[in-house]
């Protein structure tokens, strides 16, 4: 058998075993994916991607990925919103945190979810410290990114409006144009 013809076996093998391994957990990645409850339009930041990434990996069951991403995406989101509100930044998150709950720009429990993101093994998890071996990561990705969902419904939550326009809850979040619209990241499955 010549190499093209062994590739070609690979190939197939592969894509069954794919195919398989899809259609096995179809049914949990519907059901993991419809429980987060996310924005399904965020503005067109440098994070949008990373964050919509959160979702998939939830969705796909990779756990220790999904929180590790929710926990940086949830920095990239306090320091946005510090730059927004012309606060100055920090090396801490926490120092950030104080200062928008103090200031009013943030909610309470935009600062409690995001405290319980950044303190959910994240020290561990990124040196991979042996603790990680015991850290039930299914659940720490779920709370992870049902709270990273509350914390982008308080800064970037809509509501529908005519004609397939949206009402933003707080335009300082998004970059508006002359004409009144705007660049968005679509997270419509």
């Amino acid at each position: 058998m010549n190499e093209a013809a062994q590739k070609q076996i690979l190939r197939s093998k592969a894509i069954d075993a794919m195919r398989q391994d899809f259609d096995r957990a179809l049914e949990e990645r519907v059901n993991r994916y419809l429980e987060i409850n996310h924005v399904g339009i965020i503005p067109n930041t440098h994070f949008s991607a990373a964050s919509s990434q959160c979702i998939n990996l939830y969705r796909d069951g990779y756990y220790i990925a999904c929180v590790m991403m929710c926990q940086a995406v949830n920095e990239g989101i306090v320091k946005f919103v510090a730059e927004r509100n012309k606060d100055h930044l920090s090396k801490s998150i926490e120092v950030m945190l104080q200062r928008l709950r103090k200031a009013k720009h943030v909610t309470g429990d935009f600062v409690k979810s995001s405290r319980a993101i950044a303190k959910s093994f994240r020290n561990d998890v990124h040196h991979m410290n042996p603790t990680v071996g015991k850290v039930d990561f299914a659940q720490v990705a779920k709370d992870n990114i049902l709270r990273l969902a509350q914390i982008e419904e308080e800064v970037f939550g809509f509501t529908p409006g005519d004609r397939g326009t949206i009402h933003l809850k707080q335009p300082k979040y998004w970059d508006i144009n002359p004409d009144g619209t705007t660049s968005g990241y679509l997270r419509l499955e």
